[in-house]
């Protein structure tokens, strides 16, 4: 008979495969020219994902499932980049698992990783809605890759101009506001959006399912 485990973050980010899987999953990134997808942005995500779940009221182990998520949801990009979230969903089941999460949990988990990214991702739940709008809020010049500026693709440039990045949760007003500063030098707020408009409507969505608004703010001017 298994032993079921109250499996927390610190377990995972500890957990060998992860930390080595999340490694390969980078080094793929960084080999096909995309931003920084390693533990820098694992944590990074997984920490906003606990304050919007913390700041809404959700309950200690509802948010400790949602930062699990989080941490692991760019985990498939080791395998290809094509398909990651459905990829990523089954290894964290199958790490999970092994480390004796309980099943009803490990839904929750593979369903927020398996619904990140747009075009095929829908926020379903709580934890789902709270990765999406985490992931995409992180936009900042440390994702760049890159050495060579002069070889910078538009995701390169908007990440390069993105000078401070912070999301603010509003629970009274039920409010989830991300606020750029942007240095328009190095890549124009038409370039943002040329990239990121559908990751915004991705988390209106979202934020829509957490019975929020969400609200964007570019260089202290509201965009909605």
């Amino acid at each position: 008979m298994i032993t079921l485990q109250q499996v927390t973050l610190k377990d995972v980010r500890n957990y060998p495969k992860v930390r080595i899987y999340i490694d390969a999953a980078n080094q793929q990134m960084a080999a096909i020219g995309y931003t920084e997808h390693g533990h820098r942005h694992a944590g990074v995500v997984s920490s906003v994902t606990r304050t919007i779940c913390e700041s809404l009221g959700y309950t200690p182990r509802q948010t400790e499932l949602a930062a699990i998520a989080a941490y692991l949801h760019d985990i498939g990009n080791m395998v290809n980049r094509n398909n990651h979230p459905e990829i990523g969903a089954i290894i964290a089941m199958n790490i999970l698992d092994e480390m004796g999460m309980d099943p009803r949990e490990i839904a929750v988990v593979v369903a927020a990783i398996g619904n990140h990214e747009e075009g095929d991702g829908i926020p379903i739940d709580y934890a789902s809605a709270a990765v999406i709008i985490a992931d995409k809020s992180d936009v900042h010049y440390s994702r760049v890759q890159n050495p060579r500026p002069e070889t910078y693709d538009i995701h390169d440039r908007v990440n390069h101009a993105v000078q401070r990045s912070n999301l603010y949760v509003e629970p009274d007003k039920r409010i989830i506001r991300l606020d750029l500063e942007i240095d328009t030098s190095f890549a124009s707020v038409m370039e943002y959006f040329e990239i990121f408009l559908s990751r915004m409507v991705m988390c209106r969505k979202a934020a829509e399912q957490l019975e929020c608004r969400f609200c964007l703010r570019v260089n202290g001017v509201d965009l909605g």
